[in-house]
């Protein structure tokens, strides 16, 4: 089954369905009420637990002069606090709009379940939202890349080594 040129689907249960797009529903309103707010961009997120709302975020970038402050990277934020942990296996996030790279990083970092999401990056470029030139310069060679990188003290640095003989780490 295919939905604007997009894979669906088509294992999932109606009742099942219909509980997933409730959520994703609330991630929607989340971003519209940002929007009409003026509170920040058009995104809003949810965390579930075991059918649940762990946790709600929208886009907070202007107002909190935060770029880090996107809707996915408040519900996970907020998520972490309310189960006090930095794991969230056995949750799912629910999105307005298909996450970008960071947040997508944040999402595999916290172990979510599973991503559910409304738009698609391709109709957040449309709106002026575009982080294609984040794919590309990740693709890049550090050498290659538009923001200058630079590797240095390596050999002083011995937070690698304390780590990895350190007896009460917890890893994640």
């Amino acid at each position: 089954m295919e939905e604007h040129g997009m894979f669906v689907e088509t294992n999932v249960k109606e009742n099942e369905r219909n509980e997933h797009e409730e959520y994703l529903r609330m991630a929607i309103q989340l971003a519209e009420q940002n929007v009409q707010n003026g509170l920040g961009g058009p995104f809003g997120a949810v965390v579930c637990k075991d059918g649940i709302v762990v946790a709600k975020g929208a886009n907070k970038v202007v107002p909190s002069c935060d770029p880090t402050a996107h809707a996915e990277m408040v519900a996970i934020r907020l998520a972490c606090q309310e189960l006090k942990t930095h794991n969230l296996e056995g949750c799912v996030i629910y999105c307005s709009c298909e996450p970008c790279p960071m947040c997508l990083g944040a999402i595999y970092w916290a172990h979510l379940d599973h991503i559910y999401f409304a738009h698609s990056k391709s109709d957040a470029k449309d709106v002026g939202f575009d982080d294609h030139f984040i794919y590309e310069e990740l693709a890049r060679e550090l050498h290659e890349r538009r923001v200058g990188i630079t590797q240095l003290l390596k050999d002083e640095s011995k937070a690698f080594s304390m780590w990895k003989e350190c007896l009460t780490k917890v890893h994640y």
